[in-house]
């Protein structure tokens, strides 16, 4: 059991499943591991071709699973390490590629001279060189299209048969079957001189060569849809030079451990996320937050893995390794994005699951429609004769009875709809991945499109989550304004309060030199008192001030103002008089105004929620143009304000960066993480912007729309293709050929019109 627990998430195992080709193949595989004893829920993704089993506490052995899809007619992966299966399906994407161009090339090679050789029969009716040995022919070439090219059709189909779960294959099979049967009847009957004969042993062949045409063009357009997860993976450094023992190597990435000091030159990658112990350099960190200008990193910031250094030299701490890198949990957020589905999806999946047993049961019908209602049928061949060349109602009432039923059991697509939801978010998702936006669930593409409320945390969100000094005003002819910083700085600067600290770091910035101070006596919430210089220095608010019986008339204009700004007002005094005020406040970040302008442009309505009081917050939102202000909220009252909007019927998205914001981000409709946040609230979203700026939620809604109107526009096309074409396979019209040839562009127009999603303008700019 050892190798199932690498794949194990908690109680979830991740195995790779061979051999799906549609919706039907997806509803085999969960019905056989559902019914294995121990499986809690299975989820079964077309698209990555991944199986997504939940375990119960008895979990059943990986032997009982592998067995059960193996009856089903298809084939279990054992679960690796996330690295090993990622590596293992890139390569088996690539192999399935190559294997499908071999058996494409391998059908037409031999249907080519099929269909030239037909030309003199269909036209003049002239079987060359004899009947007999035309039949022969026929028979010879098609059967190694059908059975030797086709062979993992037929398996798949047989498979599932005997598992009473029939896929799109099995209509393949019956169609070119049928077809090859009437060759080898067609053979016989000349054999025994017979007078009807009746051969569609080359339409067999044709059939299964579009098929396979469409399965190697399928799995080429699947290899691009999921290009992100392989264009991740290319990210990744391979060695890294480290210090260890003293020495300096180069040791292959896997080797590197947490605590490891790596040197990293200007223009290579840094292996592993870490944090920077020597050195300054500007680091390309495009990969993972979509912004293109570097940024520069020094000692004791973070870097993330698989960045491009700059021009400096830094040595780093690896501070995560393996699947603990920030480059990893993007690629398991884009694979979990990829394999979940969106509401839409499920009426889709309800019709996949009858799909094929109706489509075999009405082309049983349109035999028996043919044979029983010959003149109606015949009447309606007549007609269409005039328009379309291959309807011929001078054929026998039975070949018109196979011809269109052939026509029904190749011409209908469970495909189409299987892939449609699937293709579109692995593009969307690789997408999002590539400009910092990480989805978890693919629910959230469809709900983020309908929502009606943008909830906006202040702190951390709307503002930069950390006061700094914003004005310094001297109420005394002989203070400077650097001078008022310098004095209050140095009391300050042993203090652990916010404020203080956020002037402490002002005089720091400014490069003033602080004085020593003596006595300091802090009172919790209210100011502090010291010597400096021989005279006591106080700090703090009026109220403060006032307690200790000093005047502070002078200055209550300038704390009126700057207080209806929304700013924490730090009144500076002597023992005799109040020398000047200092004003701090967390500061909007700079793309804030625009980000809310441009939301309420895409028509959401951005609200602010905050547990401040209501004339901070008025101030706030004055400065960003938010009209709607909660205030006063409590961090366990966020979830309930999320409840009550929901409950007016409004679709509710949250934007929050820190652990009080998790149980809102929770019960919204779509939480959105800012990837600056807590890792309790990014685990509590359901979409997180790397960048931490907010436009990037502008870019987040409009891929969100964009990719949920792909997924619209391939249910639309699938849905009308199959209600357009079937109507016309019964009364006969479609030749099987041409339905065959449909049905293959209707899954490759579904995946390629998925690709067309990265032309899609996902920017921040909004007109």
């Amino acid at each position: 059991m050892g190798d199932e627990k690498a794949g194990r998430t908690d109680t979830q195992l991740t195995c790779t499943v061979e051999g799906m080709h549609c919706a039907g193949c997806v509803a085999s595989v969960e019905k056989a591991l559902r019914g294995v004893s121990g499986v809690a829920d299975v989820k079964v993704n077309l698209a990555t071709e991944q199986a997504y089993i939940d375990l119960a506490t008895q979990a059943p052995e990986f032997g009982a699973l592998a067995d059960a899809v193996d009856r089903a007619g298809f084939v279990l992966k054992a679960p690796a390490s996330d690295t090993e299966r990622r590596e293992e399906l890139l390569e088996a994407d690539r192999h399935k590629v190559a294997q499908a161009r071999r058996r494409m090339f391998l059908a037409w090679g031999l249907s080519v001279p099929i269909m030239l050789w037909m030309i003199p029969e269909m036209f003049f009716g002239l079987m060359w060189p004899t009947p007999f040995f035309f039949h022969l022919g026929m028979v010879a070439l098609a059967l190694p299209v059908v059975t030797v090219a086709g062979f993992p059709t037929l398996r798949s189909a047989w498979k599932s048969t005997l598992n009473l779960a029939p896929n799109m294959d099995v209509l393949i099979t019956m169609g070119s079957g049928a077809s090859l049967l009437t060759g080898i009847s067609a053979l016989f009957s000349h054999l025994t001189a017979a007078s009807h004969v009746l051969n569609y042993a080359g339409v067999g062949a044709m059939i299964m060569a579009f098929h396979l045409t469409g399965r190697y063009i399928e799995a080429r357009s699947r290899g691009r849809a999921s290009g992100a997860i392989r264009t991740l993976l290319t990210l990744e450094a391979r060695t890294a030079r480290i210090e260890r023992e003293g020495r300096l190597m180069e040791v292959g990435i896997e080797q590197v451990r947490v605590g490891d000091v790596m040197i990293v030159r200007p223009g290579e990658k840094i292996p592993t996320d870490g944090e920077v112990v020597e050195g300054t350099s500007n680091v390309d960190e495009s990969i993972a937050t979509g912004e293109s200008l570097p940024v520069v990193r020094t000692a004791g910031e973070r870097v993330i893995g698989a960045t491009i250094n700059g021009e400096g030299v830094l040595r780093v701490r690896a501070t995560g390794v393996g699947e603990d890198t920030f480059l990893a949990q993007v690629i398991r957020l884009v694979e979990q994005a990829q394999a979940s589905e969106v509401p839409i999806q499920l009426f889709a999946d309800r019709v996949t699951a009858l799909f094929v047993p109706v489509v075999i049961t009405l082309a049983a019908l349109t035999l028996a429609l043919w044979l029983l209602l010959p003149g109606v049928m015949q009447a309606v061949a007549a007609w269409a004769a005039g328009f379309l060349p291959w309807v011929d109602p001078g054929r026998g009432t039975f070949s018109l009875a196979l011809f269109a039923a052939i026509a029904v059991l190749v011409i209908a697509c469970p495909c189409a709809l299987g892939l449609a939801t699937p293709t579109a978010l692995m593009v969307g998702s690789g997408m999002g991945a590539e400009k910092g936006i990480l989805i978890r669930r693919g629910e959230a593409i469809q709900r983020l499109g309908e929502v009606d409320v943008l909830l906006l945390d202040k702190t951390g969100t709307l503002t930069v989550g950390r006061p700094v000094v914003t004005d310094l005003v001297p109420l005394v002819p002989e203070i400077t304004a650097d001078e008022l910083l310098r004095l209050a700085a140095s009391i300050e600067q042993d203090s652990e309060h916010p404020v203080g600290r956020a002037i402490a770091e002002s005089a720091a910035e400014r490069g003033l030199s602080l004085s020593d101070v003596r006595d300091a006596e802090a009172v919790p919430g209210h100011g502090i008192t010291a010597r400096l210089a021989g005279r006591t220095m106080l700090a703090g608010s009026r109220e403060f001030l006032n307690g200790a019986g000093l005047d502070t008339t002078a200055g209550e204009i300038v704390f009126a103002e700057l207080e209806e700004q929304g700013k924490t007002v730090v009144a500076l005094a002597d023992a005799e008089c109040i020398l000047g005020a200092i004003a701090v406040a967390d500061t909007l970040k700079p793309d804030a105004a625009e980000a809310v302008a441009g939301l309420r442009q895409l028509g959401l309505e951005p609200v602010m929620i905050t547990g401040d009081n209501e004339r901070t917050a008025r101030a706030v939102a004055a400065q960003t143009g938010i009209e709607r202000v909660l205030a006063g909220i409590m961090p366990a009252a966020k979830s309930e304000e999320v409840t009550r909007l929901q409950a007016a019927g409004q679709v509710v998205a949250m934007v929050g960066d820190g652990i009080n914001d998790a149980p809102a981000l929770a019960a919204a409709d779509v939480g959105i993480a800012l990837g600056t946040g807590t890792d309790i609230a990014i685990e509590s979203a359901d979409i997180t912007l790397v960048q931490g700026e907010l436009r990037t939620v502008i870019r987040a809604v409009k891929l969100s729309r964009a990719t949920f109107r792909k997924i619209r526009q391939n249910l639309f096309w699938a849905f009308i293709y199959n209600l357009v074409a079937i109507p016309l396979a019964v009364l006969g019209l479609l030749h099987p050929l041409i339905a065959e040839a449909a049905m293959a562009f209707s899954s490759i127009n579904v995946v390629s019109n998925s690709a067309r999603l990265r032309r899609a303008d996902i920017s921040a700019d909004v007109p």
